[in-house]
């Protein structure tokens, strides 16, 4: 803890000069999930906090974790497995980090529970704008401040204001995150659904507290194909004579491909009701059936289940084949480039080359009710499949993360009046996860956004604003609201000379050193100088080291052991 303390006071003093003297700067982590291109001026000075990445400690009896900002999914749980413990919330990448979950938006397959990460943090240390060190704590009992004063637990204006701002209030330099009881394996089940009504509604239906389910998720692959996975941990491993089902080593299939080849045979869960599942799929076979037809279960061990979509970036890897042509999209050679095609790795090609100004990547909370004219509204337009399909449970605003808004189809998936004040509503929410090639003419890409933009506004919904954002200030401000509490906050924990909320996600499309601009006319639109560019970025990183000796991987030892490992409470 005392190497923390002289961190954070280093920061806070390196942050109070820059105060005094008025100069712009900007953090670097070390690392981005985020497809954002970069705001800040060349001129800012940079202030590096990427060593504040460890975690400090595990207490097993309070069950909570101590970690720093820059500490990875995979390093907590990792750490938090060892005491029998795992975060309620854990992002499906494995390098998205703690605070990155905490300033953004991260919601995942145990957020219809849970809801978002940072509904699961217990309080934050920050450095603020002028150099104060404060550690600020949600509401006791409460949503937390409406109105922009403090009370109940420390600073709780501040921590409800912070979580999605984007680090536009200060700077998180630690976290304390609640736990759960973790158990060795999850119990997944694959329902095959033939519309996309029919998914939306399975989805709710997963989600029931009857069901006890912990984790719940969906692919649409097409109008007619989808899967919902469904899971509960367990100790329980499989019966005799059926298998581990894992995703993390070279050889593994791709869990969306898993999924696709598992389902592809069954019809609806819902049409039928026969006492069992055959399939001449091989696949399909080495798994166990549940006695609804139509669905398939797995056990897979709980760390492969909760990074599954690492190695190929849920499908967004399969564009670098699209991208390297004529590399074929096969098994082999999916096995023999597997060091690229990790998130890790995706996302560094994915920024170096400059084709994220070009790819469509999404995410859009949306009311139940919008949910299928969205997806048709995306097939019709982009064209892109697969979606993901993610439920949520949402706060009240005011909040940047997707909340319940006033709209007429949003007005008919929950109670309350037409009319009433935008985000002042806590309850439910699908996510849709639209991630593929847009148009590669730059002004018919902007356009395309644009349309996806409008189109969520008029259905009531809420982009992530991790990604690409279109939108004038005024339009952002309309659709995301509460302006006057988020610039009161500001001027109270002197933020004002920071970039807003806004000023980060906003996409400069018109201007001349604008980042859609530049890659038009720049080197790397050329192919394949862009994409080589992006691998030689990715291989400088060495990050593919981190994958091939992650500690979380199933080995298979764990089934000849005690199950999970207990050690002394810290």
């Amino acid at each position: 803890m005392e190497r923390h303390q002289q961190a954070v006071r280093a920061l806070s003093s390196t942050v109070r000069t820059l105060f005094e003297r008025q100069e712009p700067y900007r953090i670097w982590h070390g690392s981005t999930n985020s497809t954002r291109p970069p705001t800040q001026k060349a001129g800012a000075a940079l202030v590096d906090i990427s060593n504040l990445s460890h975690v400090l400690g595990v207490d097993a009896r309070r069950r909570v974790a101590l970690v720093e900002p820059n500490v990875p999914m995979d390093r907590l749980v990792r750490a938090t497995l060892r005491r029998g413990l795992v975060p309620p919330v854990v992002m499906e990448f494995p390098g998205i980090t703690a605070g990155g979950g905490y300033a953004g938006t991260a919601g995942e397959s145990s957020s219809f529970r849970h809801g978002y990460f940072d509904e699961n943090v217990a309080g934050v240390e920050m450095v603020l704008p002028d150099g104060e060190v404060v550690f600020a704590r949600p509401r006791k009992g409460g949503d937390g401040d409406r109105d922009g004063h403090g009370g109940g637990g420390g600073h709780a204006d501040l921590f409800r204001g912070a979580a999605g701002a984007l680090g536009t209030l200060g700077v998180t330099t630690l976290l304390e995150l609640k736990l759960v009881e973790a158990r060795r394996f999850v119990r997944a089940t694959y329902r095959r659904t033939s519309s996309i009504a029919e998914a939306v509604r399975v989805i709710r239906e997963e989600c029931a507290p009857g069901k006890g389910n912990d984790y719940v998720d969906g692919i649409l692959f097409s109008k007619d194909h989808g899967v919902i996975v469904s899971g509960r941990m367990t100790d329980e491993g499989p019966a005799d004579g059926e298998s581990v089902r894992t995703f993390s080593h070279a050889w593994d299939p791709w869990f969306y491909l898993h999924a696709r080849e598992l389902t592809k045979g069954l019809p609806s869960s819902a049409a039928s009701s026969s006492p069992s599942t055959t399939s001449s799929n091989p696949q399909q076979a080495s798994s166990a059936t549940t006695p609804e037809e139509g669905t398939v279960t797995e056990h897979i061990p709980l760390a492969e289940y909760l990074f599954r979509y690492d190695r190929g970036g849920f499908w967004v890897g399969q564009a670098a084949f699209d991208y390297f042509r004529p590399v074929p999209f096969t098994r082999f050679f999916r096995w023999f480039l597997d060091d690229f095609l990790h998130t890790r790795m995706l996302y560094r090609a994915l920024h170096g080359s400059g084709e994220s100004a070009r790819f469509v990547v999404q995410d859009v909370g949306m009311p139940y009710a919008s949910a299928e004219p969205f997806v048709n509204h995306v097939s019709d337009t982009l064209g892109i499949w697969p979606l993901w399909l993610c439920p949520l449970k949402t706060p009240a605003g005011p909040s940047f993360h997707p909340h319940l808004r006033s709209s007429p189809l949003a007005s008919s998936s929950r109670e309350g009046k037409e009319g009433e004040t935008k985000g002042e509503e806590a309850g439910e929410m699908l996510n849709v996860g639209v991630w593929g090639w847009g148009p590669k003419n730059h002004d018919a890409f902007v356009r395309a956004n644009r349309d996806l933009e409008r189109t969520v506004e008029e259905l009531g919904g809420m982009k992530w604003l991790y990604a690409h954002t279109y939108y004038s200030a005024s339009e952002f401000w309309a659709i995301y609201g509460n302006r006057p509490w988020y610039e009161a906050l500001r001027r109270k924990y002197k933020a004002t000379s920071l970039p807003s909320v806004y000023d980060k996600v906003k996409v400069e499309v018109g201007a001349a050193d604008g980042t859609v601009r530049r890659w038009k006319t720049s080197l790397k639109s050329l192919w394949p100088v862009g994409g080589l560019w992006g691998l030689w970025k990715s291989i400088r990183s060495r990050d593919y080291l981190l994958h091939r000796h992650a500690g979380w991987k199933w080995t298979g030892d764990e089934r000849k052991g005690k199950g999970k490992e207990k050690e002394k409470v810290v």
